[in-house]
């Protein structure tokens, strides 16, 4: 995760005295990871109030709290001026937007002209057939158990980027290339200490205990109902791994024109 993270920050170039923003940050993990590895000064922009409450108190503990903080907003209307940020930066986060187009042009209205944008997207790859049922199924469950609008396609979000305004500089699935499937953890056939709780007998107890917890009160009502959920989720992430068609990894460098009358004549922010 560490080095993921300080990649992004390495392609944006970042450094002490930039203004950076985090979109959908959630509490912050990579947020203060890439602000200790760049010394730049970054705001993490959540619509949850419970979020940012632990994300400023991990912050304290992690002594970057003069540099670093949280903004509660939505990421389709940033209540931030034009040309204000020095970079912006999204960890598998603008995949829940629903309107990609219209994230996108706002990211790009903030951010100063000639600066980056960089992200890593959930995407759906060239390999996905929407003909297909076995790849619709597997891509209806991704959807439902991580709470995702209509998954994009690698080449949608790009064209949504240049309709925005961006230059793209280089785009690429680093899952491609990876040594190591990007699923691995969450497959139960794949065994190791790490991910017993994965494997068929981990999740068999993990549902006995859930359900003994609901049973007696000390688990909400209908949590045995939501691990069923994420449990299919992890079952399509990793049937969509295997076959291709998914990747979480999609990344971006994108760039805000130095000359914003090309922005303008591209129709966008």
């Amino acid at each position: 995760m560490k080095r993921q993270e300080h990649f992004l920050a390495s392609q944006l170039a970042l450094k002490p005295g930039y203004e950076v923003m985090d979109v959908g940050c959630g509490i912050g993990g990579p947020l203060r990871e890439i602000a200790r590895f760049s010394f730049a000064s970054i705001t993490g922009l959540n619509n949850n109030e419970y979020q940012i409450t632990r994300g400023e108190e991990l912050n304290r503990a992690a002594g970057v709290d003069k540099t670093c903080k949280f903004v509660k907003a939505d990421f389709m209307h940033m209540p931030f001026s034009d040309n204000t940020f020095d970079a912006v930066y999204a960890i598998e986060a603008t995949c829940h937007a629903p309107d990609i187009y219209g994230c996108y042009k706002e990211i790009c209205r903030v951010l100063k002209p000639g600066q980056y944008f960089a992200a890593y997207e959930w995407c759906m790859t060239d390999s996905f057939d929407p003909h297909n049922k076995e790849h619709q199924d597997i891509k209806a469950e991704i959807e439902i158990g991580n709470g995702l609008p209509d998954i994009r396609l690698t080449g949608q979000c790009i064209e949504a980027l240049k309709q925005a305004g961006f230059e793209v500089i280089w785009e690429k699935d680093l899952a491609e290339e990876s040594p190591v499937p990007w699923y691995q953890v969450l497959d139960g056939n794949h065994f190791s200490l790490s991910n017993f709780r994965v494997t068929p007998l981990g999740r068999f107890i993990t549902r006995i205990m859930v359900e003994a917890l609901e049973c007696v009160g000390l688990a909400p009502e209908g949590s045995l109902r939501v691990l069923k959920v994420l449990e299919r989720a992890a079952e399509g992430l990793v049937k969509g791994g295997r076959m291709g068609i998914f990747t979480p990894t999609y990344f971006f460098l994108v760039r805000k024109p130095q000359c914003e009358s090309s922005v303008m004549t591209r129709g966008s922010c």
